[in-house]
């Protein structure tokens, strides 16, 4: 633009008002950018004379209120190596196609455990990669399992495949996820804790025209005062000084106080939905035996839950009482639950047909699930009525993503009285739900190894059903042991993915960042 011209869209008048009102460090910033328009903040510190960025994002900021100044903003994620030994050592199913090429192309499952120096859990990470990958075929000889490397595997071997590149370079450096291919990087995400990540934001400060014309206006630096004291007019540097004009109608920040995080609200209310229901309250631990987190719930020991990809198994020092909380310190736990789990017992069952094992019923876990709590207190308390829930944390071997955690809340309940039914517990889920605002509440049969009939509870939100837990009733192997013979209703409801329903997010992680903005105007939970 030529000298004189002016831009038919700029109201002189106001902008000479806004210039009069500007603070010191605000006429600074625009001066910095005067000459380039547009500057990165830590350039426009040095220019400007600032000793803090701090000082320049908070005039840039007030600037912006102002109309006078954009802040561009953007979001690099950055990816770097989680799990180092991966880039050193190779990932499981590289470990296993050169070893399958060494041994004449075959190996079985426990031959590679035993001789190619892989873990029990890196072979079952390696098996379900491998197949993926179409590197190996499976075969069964006399109940053994083999794996057979295929032609594709055979080509792979000694050439490493583009995740393998790409965790070279993060061993030695970070990149953007823009710059990994779509499918390599999706394929390392899901893979737990190869890769974390990071965001970083980069920041543009740009005039606009309006900033631009008061820039060209000329603006004069003098020293800043905010009032006038008895001291500048005795010494007369009242004349010196620079007063700021003010704008009692200027944007300020609506100031805010504590309040309850949004998933401890959430937590209140459905604690005081089912205490008005007439239900009370029961707690547990975190660390239990398998014995009742599994066997009391007739779970069989080789039940995929049991392992080390999906539980958190834990050292103690010493070991955990099987009877520690449990008033019945008559009936020796481990006999009756292997009775139940080998014949079946008096519950009128055949049981699982297997040999039991004391020594896996005794290894110390982190609770899966807090069906522990209910039957815990079935086992204490085994006469009716029976009316109680818990809401507490259970812990599971998960990789962390937009929908999972390793350690979430579970709404658990049960109930037990004569004549309990079917009818009353779908009675109680669909209660449960219309209290927590939901108007479509779907029932669907289920299967849980503890529960007969089993059913699964979903809600319609946002045109599609969601599935939000599973329920039913205690079969007659877990609840007779106990010497309760009147049916026990049961459910466990998750409770984030709830919140995320009611909170409307997308991203299970996001309740958990410290997002003071979001923190503060999430509305309150009623």
């Amino acid at each position: 633009m030529k000298a004189g011209e002016r831009l038919v869209d700029i109201d002189e008048k106001k902008l000479l008002g806004i210039k009069d009102e500007l603070s010191h460090n605000e006429k600074r910033l625009i001066m910095a950018l005067s000459d380039e328009r547009s500057l990165r903040p830590e350039k426009a510190m040095r220019k400007g004379g600032f000793s803090q960025e701090v000082e320049v994002m908070n005039a840039a900021s007030w600037l912006r209120t102002k109309g006078l100044l954009e802040i561009h903003e953007e979001v690099h994620r950055k990816v770097s190596l989680g799990r180092k030994s991966y880039a050193a050592q190779g990932l499981p199913e590289r470990k296993v196609i050169e070893y399958l090429a060494r041994n004449e192309g075959i190996a079985s499952l426990a031959e590679l455990e035993k001789k190619a120096g892989l873990t029990k859990q890196e072979v079952g990470i390696a098996i379900g990669w491998l197949n993926r990958k179409k590197w190996v075929k499976m075969r069964k000889e006399e109940g053994e399992t083999f794996l057979v490397l295929s032609e594709t595997g055979k080509s792979a071997v000694g050439r490493k495949g583009e995740d393998e590149q790409i965790i070279d370079i993060l061993a030695r450096k970070e990149m953007e996820a823009k710059d990994i291919p779509e499918d390599v990087y999706k394929a390392l995400k899901g893979r737990k804790d190869v890769i974390s990540e990071r965001e970083e934001v980069s920041r543009k400060l740009e005039l606009t025209e309006e900033g631009s014309w008061i820039a060209r206006s000329g603006i004069e630096l003098k020293r800043e005062a905010t009032q006038l004291t008895p001291e500048m007019l005795r010494s007369g540097k009242w004349k010196d000084v620079e007063f700021r004009r003010y704008d009692v109608q200027t944007f300020a920040p609506t100031p805010s106080g504590g309040r309850l995080h949004p998933l401890t609200q959430i937590i209140e209310k459905i604690r005081r939905i089912f205490l008005d229901m007439g239900f009370q309250e029961i707690s547990g631990n975190y660390a239990e035996l398998e014995l009742w987190n599994m066997d009391a719930l007739f779970i069989p020991q080789d039940h995929p839950a049991r392992e080390e990809q999906d539980t958190f198994y834990i050292e103690t020092v010493g070991k955990l009482d099987p009877m520690e909380f449990n008033e019945r310190k008559e009936m020796d736990p481990y006999k009756m639950f292997a009775e139940v789990h080998e014949t079946g017992g008096d519950t009128g069952s055949t049981g699982w047909q297997y040999k039991w094992s004391r020594e896996k019923a005794d290894r110390p876990i982190l609770r899966t699930h807090t069906t522990v709590n209910t039957i815990r207190y079935v086992y204490d308390h085994p006469q009716t009525p029976i009316k109680v829930f818990s809401l507490e944390k259970v812990f599971r071997n998960e990789a962390i993503d937009a929908t999972h955690l390793p350690e979430f809340y579970q709404i658990e309940g049960i109930l037990s009285e004569e004549g309990a039914s079917l009818d009353m517990l779908v009675g109680i889920l669909k209660e449960f739900y219309r209290k927590m605002g939901f108007t479509e509440i779907r029932i669907r049969p289920g299967y849980f190894p503890y529960t007969e009939p089993s059913l699964e509870v979903d809600v319609y939100f946002k045109g599609k059903w969601m599935e939000l837990g599973g329920a039913g009733i205690f079969r007659p192997e877990v609840t007779l042991p106990a010497g309760l013979k009147e049916p026990v209703l049961a459910w466990g409801l998750g409770l984030e993915r709830l919140a995320m329903m009611v909170l409307d997010l997308k991203d299970i992680r996001d309740m958990f960042i410290s997002d003071v903005d979001w923190l503060r105007n999430v509305p309150f939970i009623k």
